[in-house]
Formats: C-alpha cells, sequence, structure tokens
C-alpha cells in the first residue's frame, strides 16, 4: 500500500473539515489572518482552530434556566475581593450556589473554610482524606478523624478524590499512590461519610482516547495528547480504574458518591448507565466533559431523560460568565455544530442537548439539593 506523505495528510485533513468551521460567526479578528499566522502546508493539529462557516440560528444563554448548583467547582479565588467578584458572575448567570472541592485538611482546609464563610448560602465546602502514612500499618483512625474534625469545620463532602490509575493522589497534602478507592484501608473512610450523611466526589480514569494510541486512528488526539496516559507505566487502564469505583460502590451501598466527568465514560455511556441501574447510591457530575459530549447530542439527550434523577451540573473550568454560558447553551438549546476552544481542544464541533425543563431543573438544582441535604 502507497503511503501518504505527513504533509499530504494534513492538508487533506484541513480540506476535509473545513479551514473555518464554531456556532456563531466569528468575528473578522477571530476569522482573519490565520493564514498568514499559520500556513496551511505546515499548520500544526494544536493550532487548528475552525470557525463554523453554517449560517444557523445561534442561541446565547444568559442565565440557566432554573437557579443552577455548580456541583464541580474548586477553590478558584484567593481573598475576599476575588470572592466577591465571583459571586457576582454567579449572579450574573444565574448560578445558585457552587460546590468547592477543595481536596484540603488540616491547616488548608481551615483556612478555605474561613475565607469562604463569607458567602454560606452560596458555597458549599468539600474537604479531602487525610493518606498520612497510608502504608504503615495502623493507617486509619487519625484519617478518619481529621474527617470529622473537617465536617465540624465546615465540610460537606469529601472531594474530589482523583484516581486516573495509578491510585489516589489528588487530596491533600499527601498523595496515595497504589491505593484505589476499592482498597479495604479505604473501608472505614468511605463507611465514616456514609455515616456522616456526606457524600464522597471521586474523579477515575480518563476520557478513553487518553488511553488509546497516539496515532492517526485516535480520533481525541489534539486534546489527548496533551493528557496522554497510554505512555505511563505501572497504570491502571481505563476499564480497571472505572472498575475501582464499581467495586467501591457496591460495597459501600450507604455512602453517596459522585463520579466526576460522568465518571469518564462518555465515549460509552452504556458503562455509567448499567452502574446507576445497579447502585442507587451513585449519582454523576457532567463537568469538564461537554466537548466530549456535545459531540453526540441525541445519544447524550436520551441518556438525560434515562438517568434524569442521577445526573448533577458541573463545571470545573473555572469562573469565566462565557464558559457558564456555554455550558448552558450545550445543555438546553438545539444548536448545531459550534465551536468554543476555551473549553474545547478537539478537532470536532460541539452541538446542544435540547433538554427539556423537567430535566433540566433536576440536573441543574433538584438533584444536587438531595445529594447536600443533611441527614434527617
Amino acid at each position: 500500500m502507497r503511503k501518504i506523505p505527513t504533509t499530504s495528510l494534513l492538508i487533506l485533513l484541513v480540506l476535509w473539515m473545513g479551514t473555518s468551521c464554531a456556532g456563531d460567526p466569528a468575528p473578522p479578528e477571530t476569522a482573519g489572518s490565520s493564514e498568514e499566522s499559520h500556513p496551511v502546508e505546515t499548520l500544526k493539529l494544536s493550532d487548528f482552530k475552525p470557525v463554523s462557516r453554517y449560517q444557523m440560528p445561534a442561541t446565547r444563554v444568559e442565565k440557566a434556566r432554573f437557579p443552577a448548583i455548580d456541583l464541580h467547582a474548586h477553590p478558584y479565588v484567593d481573598n475576599e475581593a476575588e470572592l466577591d467578584e465571583w459571586v457576582q458572575i454567579m449572579d450574573e448567570v444565574g448560578l445558585d450556589k457552587s460546590v468547592v472541592m477543595t481536596y484540603a485538611t488540616g491547616a488548608r482546609f481551615d483556612t478555605l473554610a474561613r475565607l469562604f464563610s463569607k458567602y454560606p448560602d452560596r458555597f458549599i465546602l468539600f474537604c479531602g482524606f487525610d493518606y498520612t502514612g497510608f502504608e504503615d500499618p495502623g493507617f486509619g483512625p487519625a484519617a478518619v478523624a481529621e474527617l470529622e474534625r473537617c465536617v465540624q469545620a465546615g465540610a460537606r463532602g469529601v472531594g474530589e478524590l482523583g484516581d486516573k490509575g495509578k491510585g489516589l493522589f489528588y487530596s491533600k497534602p499527601t498523595p496515595a499512590y497504589g491505593m484505589h478507592i476499592d482498597d479495604p484501608r479505604m473501608k472505614p473512610l468511605i463507611e465514616k461519610c456514609g455515616e456522616l450523611g456526606i457524600p464522597i466526589s471521586i474523579h477515575v480514569a480518563e476520557p478513553i482516547w487518553m488511553y488509546d494510541d497516539m496515532n492517526a486512528q485516535n480520533d481525541g488526539l489534539m486534546n489527548a495528547f496533551k493528557w496522554r496516559l497510554d505512555n505511563q507505566e505501572g497504570i491502571l487502564g481505563h476499564g480497571e480504574t472505572v472498575q475501582t469505583l464499581d467495586n467501591a460502590v457496591k460495597a459501600n451501598p450507604n455512602t453517596t458518591f459522585i463520579a466526576c466527568h460522568y465518571a469518564n465514560c462518555s465515549y460509552d455511556l452504556s458503562i455509567l448507565g448499567g452502574m446507576f441501574d445497579r447502585y442507587p447510591n451513585l449519582y454523576a457530575d457532567i463537568g469538564a466533559r461537554y466537548a466530549e459530549t456535545a459531540a453526540i447530542p441525541r445519544t447524550v439527550n436520551r441518556f438525560f431523560q434515562q438517568y434524569q434523577d442521577r445526573l448533577v451540573y458541573g463545571t470545573d473550568m473555572g469562573t469565566d460568565p462565557e464558559m457558564y454560558r456555554t455550558t448552558f447553551r450545550i445543555l438546553e438549546s438545539e444548536d448545531e455544530h459550534f465551536y468554543d476552544h476555551n473549553i474545547s481542544s478537539y478537532h470536532w464541533s460541539m452541538n446542544g442537548y435540547g433538554l427539556p425543563p423537567e430535566v433540566l431543573e433536576k440536573v441543574y438544582r433538584d438533584n444536587a439539593l438531595r445529594i447536600l441535604s443533611p441527614p434527617k
């Protein structure tokens, strides 16, 4: 078979997708001079920023249809002035509350609790787990005690825990590489969360493209290469990492889990759907996976309809007002073939899910309220 030179492949890619392909017609400064900056003969994939040429209605959603609760935010601010600005943005876009996943324990959590206490009705803080000494005999009681202390200091959940295959490493100050959420050492902490009536938010794996070979068949290559995991040694595969969550949720029916980012199963939502079917104590946030799912809007619409009681709104992408509005546009509109390169590094365009009001209200608000309600 005759091999096509790499340069020719790149030209074919550009011609196939269009040199200007994102929802609203781009302003002149977006559409102009790209040829001068990046001649097509030497254009890098990382510099490919198409602008949509389709002339179709473009929906601008200024505010979420219902007062929204963002169940996946982080400590994006360092002082009261920045906190005040965040609240103003939340008011501007119709965001009622933000759940701040601090990863933190100890003094760091206490500092954040003091900062965010200025707006107790607008921010909900999650703490981390203290994994200090997790490899030593007798690990557990001190970590449970610190969890209880953080809850007394204001934590209303745990998260975001994180495991991309090497073990739990998001919580501060100590990573727990080699220990996964289904490890027996985690059992006392998970059970204590159930007793306290607080959820655990956990990020497992990454989108499947990060595990695939980095080659011409990887259709998420533009984004996957930056976050690649295919070259990591001693790492669990995608399915193995997701299975650790499945095991933990099954073994702890009295504890509520929130799988961040659709449990990173956006490429095959039936995996998450099967877990929903098996485990009533599992929810999932949709944060930072708009680009992956807006490519398949009809499939996603059906998934939301079927599991409308188990999905919660989240962002995980900062506090820019236009970021929030793009997420609202994807959820609420039926717009087609648009781009927002601020939230997507993939080559494909995005489309609105067109969710009905009764589903939107649950995803934006009702499901989060049920998860966050204090135990009776």
